[in-house]
């Protein structure tokens, strides 16, 4: 484990910031955030989104960054809804990676659920069932899956994303940012300490990338005794200094809008990505505040 110290950025100029495009219901195309729906779904209004890249080109292979959003947030305005994500857009910038935002299935299979997990096991089925189906359509590289997520959707990487065997062996690799499965117990079934280990334990090693206003205490008061379940980094972000919260759409410091302004911490995320994504090997590391 070491340690490497990050400078935190100035507010930078608000005409660099990214902007996730909106999703619409257009045929898939580069640099469109579309309306899907799985054919099992029809007559619902149960949905996930596709985005392919600007540099996107039929018959070629891209890495995938797969999606799932946070709670509703009135706070900082977050709707919940696969929609409105905008994690996987900022760790791509729109380039490179196919960006698919995963469904909450709500109790009644009739919509998307907002707050938290719904049926949950009717979420898993929608992943294991139409990840491949959408990879082989547009290309997207089985072999260079990675799971993300912000809020609910840092915990769902897990409490979804390696719920079983099956979908576990589906992720290269995992980002999560502001709060982690098993962190602390939620009002929902199997949130305990114990089992979040069980879920975790299915990595084998493999990268994990822990992003969050305390990530770092991720570590010290969950991990520290189980570091080698998985390949884990640890990068603390200061997102009031990174925006003046609040500012424009930036409302709240709990938010998946961080890396869509330019800052050395958004830097690391992407640095940490292509080196998964080239199979360069990163080792246990903790990027702490300045």
């Amino acid at each position: 484990m070491f340690f490497v110290a990050v400078t935190a950025p100035s507010i930078g100029i608000h005409a660099a910031d990214l902007v996730t495009p909106p999703m619409t219901h257009e045929a898939p195309a580069a640099g469109k955030r579309v309306w899907q729906q799985a054919p099992e779904y029809r007559g619902t209004n149960v949905y996930h989104s596709l985005y392919l890249p600007r540099n996107w080109i039929p018959g070629k292979k891209y890495p995938v960054l797969v999606e799932y959003t946070g709670n509703e947030f009135l706070p900082g305005r977050g709707s919940g809804e696969v929609k409105d994500a905008n994690l996987g857009y900022g760790i791509s910038g729109g380039n490179q990676f196919i960006w698919i935002v995963m469904p909450y299935i709500a109790v009644d299979q009739s919509r998307n659920t907002v707050k938290w997990w719904g049926d949950r096991e009717a979420t898993i089925q929608y992943c294991k069932q139409n990840i491949g189906h959408i990879c082989n359509e547009f290309g997207g590289d089985l072999d260079n899956l990675l799971i993300c997520g912000f809020s609910r959707g840092a915990i769902a990487t897990s409490y979804i994303g390696l719920a079983d065997d099956e979908i576990a062996r589906l992720w290269k690799a995992v980002i999560t940012h502001d709060h982690f499965d098993g962190m602390r117990e939620w009002p929902y079934p199997h949130s305990d300490r114990q089992s979040a280990l069980h879920r975790l334990s299915r990595l084998q090693g493999r990268p994990v990338l822990v992003c969050g206003q305390r990530a770092t205490a991720v570590r010290k008061q969950f991990l520290a005794e189980y570091l080698k379940i998985a390949d884990f980094t640890f990068l603390d972000v200061p997102v009031h200094s990174i925006f003046t919260i609040p500012e424009g759409p930036y409302l709240h410091s709990h938010t998946d809008l961080w890396m869509h302004r330019p800052s050395s911490y958004r830097d690391h995320v992407r640095k940490w990505v292509q080196k998964v994504i080239q199979d360069i090997p990163e080792g246990q590391t903790t990027i702490s505040r300045d």
